[in-house]
């Protein structure tokens, strides 16, 4: 789950990590009251949408003049914001952050990170920041500094000051950097995140660290140990069939395809989206309907799929193990029934009862292609839909 960079700004606020002072605003009038409270030679608007580049996008603004915010804050809200990360439908910015600006000195980049290859959270630095940190890994990888965080131990202060050294911070500041991260790493733990991130993280010419900007997103799965991080979801941010998936407990992501996906498992769901890329076409999503699935949960499955307008065409690719062939078969059989598909669907069941399941396909009536392996179904569905 991502936050707004306000949020996370929040959530550093708890912490006691130094962010600069401001506020969230969703109109103009909210952004000139908070730009009154504050005493600022320069004043920033940034907007807030679930997206890096915004600043390469237009998205953020400055001004020496406090009386220049109201503006600018109406020219960002209801903009549709365009960054490589929106994609080219962008986003509508609905709040914006307006805060004091810093006297800057230096700029670097942090992040906390989980690492599946090793179990571990990942201390990932750079003496380059401001920039994204995949430019600098392309660009000058040996500036990029990592360091493997056991989940046993947990962070230990003389780690901050070796990555701090190596980044070439002076030695009065890199005790604040150890210090910073190791609140970094509370938040990280304590709150469930995958991702901690501040880019840039600045040194101003007083010498203290400042986090510019803030970046915070957070593992599904641990959601439940934090209700305080649940609440800030942000549902105008997401994909609308994205959200009703959740609400049936599918694990649905929309892509830009044409052919639709219903698979259990998230395995078998990527092998499946790869052979339809083999076959000459293009996947409409990622939907894995789980190992349990239910009649209801298929039937939700197709309602979802049937939504989205680009899918020309489904293809139903389930393993039976823990589920059994001829529930998902009924599913599709109900779905079917009760709703108009009106696209072409190739169907493979393949493992427990899939016998039985293709029989109740046969004698279902429904237009719809059965297909024996994960190949042919592929070449089957792409032949209907075309490439």
């Amino acid at each position: 789950m991502n936050i707004h960079e306000f949020q996370a700004k929040a959530l550093f606020s708890q912490y006691g990590i130094v962010h600069p002072r401001g506020g969230m605003a969703g109109s103009p009038e909210e952004a000139k009251g908070i730009a009154d409270r504050l005493e600022a030679k320069v004043f920033v608007v940034k907007a807030q949408i679930h997206a890096g580049g915004r600043g390469k996008a237009g998205g953020v603004k400055l001004t020496k003049e406090k009386s220049e915010v109201a503006a600018l804050a109406k020219g960002l809200l209801g903009k549709v914001l365009v960054t490589h990360q929106t994609g080219p439908q962008g986003r509508e910015v609905r709040k914006v952050l307006i805060e004091e600006g810093v006297d800057i000195d230096r700029e670097f980049y942090v992040s906390l990170v989980s690492d599946r290859s090793s179990g571990s959270t990942a201390l990932v630095a750079s003496a380059e920041g401001g920039v994204e940190i995949e430019e600098v890994a392309a660009r000058s990888p040996e500036k990029l500094v990592t360091l493997l965080i056991d989940p046993v131990f947990g962070y230990q202060p003389f780690q901050g000051r070796k990555v701090g050294f190596r980044m070439g911070l002076g030695k009065d500041v890199v005790s604040q950097f150890s210090a910073m991260v190791s609140k970094l790493y509370r938040l990280f733990v304590e709150k469930g995140a995958s991702v901690v991130e501040i880019n840039p993280l600045v040194q101003t010419k007083s010498g203290g660290l400042v986090a510019l900007d803030a970046k915070v997103t957070f593992d599904d799965n641990a959601l439940f140990k934090n209700e305080d991080i649940r609440q800030l979801r942000d549902l105008d941010e997401e994909e609308p069939l994205e959200i009703r998936a959740s609400q049936f407990g599918l694990n649905y992501v929309k892509l830009d395809g044409k052919i639709g996906c219903m698979v259990n498992g998230a395995g078998l769901a990527m092998a499946t989206m790869d052979v339809i890329k083999l076959a000459g076409s293009e996947p409409a999503n990622f939907l894995d309907v789980g190992g349990g699935a239910s009649k209801e949960t298929v039937k939700q499955a197709f309602q979802i799929l049937l939504s989205d307008r680009n899918v020309r065409g489904v293809f139903v690719n389930i393993f039976g193990g823990i589920v059994r062939c001829e529930r998902i078969a009924g599913g599709i059989i109900d779905a079917a029934r009760e709703i108009q598909v009106n696209v072409p669907l190739v169907v493979r069941l393949e493992g427990t009862n899939s016998k039985e399941a293709k029989e109740m396909l046969d004698r279902s009536g429904l237009r719809l292609i059965v297909a024996d392996t994960l190949w042919e179904g592929a070449q089957k569905i792409v032949a209907e839909v075309g490439p």
